[in-house]
């Protein structure tokens, strides 16, 4: 009975294959993590992310379609002329409603 003395502990092939389904449950959950990202280059939402808001290295990424923008911080005041445009009211549900001025 040569079938039954067969040794699968010290087959190299079998510790292979299992090295093989440990890889592909890997590259499995990273391309479902690259897919449910915001900023999927594969995806065509409108995402806008802000990072570090407030604070002196803020920085805005917005993703149109499949073009991707960065805008920096640079951490000073802005200032400049112009009119009085209108007027924003915050609501006590935290939303915030803009009432353009009428001339």
């Amino acid at each position: 009975m040569k079938f039954l003395d067969n040794d699968n502990d010290i087959d190299p092939i079998a510790s292979a294959v299992n090295l093989v389904d440990v890889f592909l449950v890997i590259i499995a959950a990273l391309l479902i993590t690259i897919a449910q990202n915001p900023l999927n280059p594969f995806s065509s939402d409108d995402v806008t992310i802000i990072k570090n808001p407030g604070k002196k290295n803020m920085e805005i990424i917005v993703k149109k379609g499949t073009k991707i923008e960065k805008y920096k911080a640079s951490g000073k005041m802005g200032e400049g002329e112009g009119n009085k445009a209108g007027v924003a009211y915050k609501m006590k549900d935290g939303s915030m409603i803009y009432v353009p001025e009428v001339k």
